[in-house]
């Protein structure tokens, strides 16, 4: 585990190396998932390299999580297909930009805060959903490049890469920590590859069937190269209008919703990974201002990485110069290295995957199941199938909900009332002392507790030991009340919180409060103040 984040450290060569050495692991990772994620899209290579070089630099040194890894994102990146397969890449571009205008509002609102509302479950549903897309997402690269699925020998020195890097990134770390496994696992794997001229499938065969990765990079293997800022001069008459709006902004709010959201559960994840705490709005305000960047200089934008996050922790890379590094080295692989990059075997890059996996699942989380409430326990297996059928928006936002309606139902449960006759000159009274919560899902037991009609003349209810959470218990009290004004009996509420003294006026004349023994509340009767 990576050591805490102290600002006020002093500078250390140490830490600035890791932070080096695990931004260029970083680099490589995001290679081939750029280029897949681009296709998925369905916008040229560059669209998403660039979009991870300009996000990723922008939110390393603005954002409020260092050490979090952001680029283009897959799970963005369907929703980004039907938007360009229907109307074009210059909407994609727009929606991206709209979509980082979203986020920052959604930092200056400081609504990043609500993510300490989601449950455990729900994020150990999240983890464990997310490593298993990456598991999922590595078994295409079992395919060649005329998409059929390995066999032989081509299936066998896929499976020994795997292995082979596996292991060194297992060992090496017991052996010396002075370079991160990771790396080199890639670097030594891909020399003795081309060492031995071993027939493996390269960064640059999956590039492309129509090309090599630096042919894609200058624009000769792919229609429709990356544009940078000439596509706003390019766009058809009539662009900007209501109608776009209309036909962007369902994709914008989808896109914000998944990228926040994903951003801020991977920051969550890093807090507890690293033992420090990440700013949820500040890193919203500087993901939305390097999705705006992103869009209006043509690329697909992005948002947080579980996975190369992971590779980036796990190799040291706990600072702001982890993602710096990683943004530069991405670049320097885009202008400069990319005949290089083209000849590491995707294997290695499989293998780091599959380390990552690994490392991401909660393998406790099936012996945390065990002492856990059959309701979390649902809620937790919940979040995993619907992360991996769908997408972490429905996921997370499917887990929360009904993680809140088992809490509302359990809660609903415990209100209770004890009930006590007394006789003051005479006269019969009948206390009910109410306990436990009175909102929404408990009004209606609340209500069927009382029996207007066999209680005696005067009755007492004492909110002592409750508390009304929402306008439904008030409502609840208010329809109470009225009960007992249709039956002519006069009903008298103790310890009433201040938010129900509305009650008085639907009451009218019926009803009393002893505020007698409650001096802090402040209420109205008859137009005057007592307290």
């Amino acid at each position: 585990m990576s050591r805490p984040i102290n600002p006020s450290q002093p500078f250390k060569w140490q830490t600035y190396k890791n932070d080096t050495l695990s931004g260029i692991t970083v680099a490589l990772a995001l290679v081939p998932e750029a280029v897949a994620f681009s296709f998925v899209a369905g916008v040229h290579p560059l669209v998403g390299l660039y979009a991870a070089i300009i996000v990723g630099m922008i939110t390393a040194v603005f954002g409020g999580r260092p050490g979090m890894i952001t680029a283009a994102a897959g799970s963005l990146a369907v929703v980004m297909m039907h938007l360009v397969m229907e109307h074009g890449a210059s909407f994609l571009f727009l929606a991206v930009i709209m979509m980082g205008v979203m986020q920052i509002f959604i930092g200056l609102m400081k609504w990043g805060r609500f993510i300490r509302m989601v449950p455990s479950s729900v994020m150990l549903g999240f983890v464990n959903g997310l490593a298993l897309i990456i598991l999922v997402a590595q078994f295409t690269q079992f395919k060649d490049t005329n998409g059929d699925w390995l066999t032989g020998a081509s299936l066998n020195i896929m499976l020994m890469i795997i292995a082979a890097t596996l292991a060194i990134i297992y060992l090496l770390p017991k052996i010396t920590k002075a370079v991160p496994s990771a790396l080199a696992a890639i670097v030594l794997v891909s020399l003795a590859v081309i060492f031995f001229d071993i027939n493996a499938i390269t960064v640059g065969d999956k590039a492309s069937v129509s090309g090599t990765l630096e042919s894609l990079i200058y624009g000769d293997g792919l229609e429709g190269g990356f544009q940078g800022l000439s596509w706003l001069t390019t766009l058809p008459e009539g662009f900007w209008s209501l109608e776009t709006l209309w036909i962007v902004l369902p994709y914008a709010v989808i896109l914000t919703i998944i990228g926040s959201v994903e951003s801020l559960l991977t920051m969550t994840l890093i807090d507890d990974i690293t033992n420090t705490r990440g700013k949820g709005n500040k890193e919203c305000i500087a993901l939305g201002a390097a999705n705006c960047t992103a869009g209006t200089f043509g690329t697909m934008g992005g948002c947080a990485l579980i996975g190369q996050s992971m590779i980036n922790v796990n190799s040291g890379g706990t600072g702001r110069w982890s993602g710096v590094s990683a943004a530069l080295a991405l670049m320097v692989i885009v202008l400069v290295a990319s005949s290089w990059i083209e000849r590491v075997p995707i294997g290695a890059l499989v293998g780091l995957m599959f380390f990552v996996v690994i490392a991401t699942f909660n393998w406790s989380s099936w012996n945390i199941m065990r002492g856990m409430s059959k309701a979390d326990a649902f809620v937790m297996v919940l979040v995993t199938v619907l992360t991996v059928m769908f997408d972490l928006a429905v996921a997370v936002i499917a887990g929360v909900i009904v993680a809140a309606l088992v809490f509302a139902w359990e809660h609903a449960q415990r209100v209770m009332v004890e009930e006590s006759l007394e006789v003051i000159n005479g006269k019969t009274i009948k206390t009910y002392k109410v306990q436990g919560p009175l909102f929404f899902a408990s009004a209606k037991n609340f209500i069927d507790m009382f029996n207007p009609k066999d209680d005696p003349e005067c009755v007492k209810i004492d909110f002592m030991h409750s508390r009304v959470y929402d306008h439904t218990g008030i409502e609840a009290i208010d329809s109470l009340t009225k009960k007992y004004e249709a039956a002519g009996k006069k009903m008298v509420l103790k310890h009433l919180s201040p938010e129900c003294q509305v009650l008085l006026d639907a009451a009218k004349d019926l009803i009393e409060v002893n505020v007698s023994e409650d001096p802090h509340y402040h209420v109205s009767t008859s137009g005057k103040s007592e307290t």
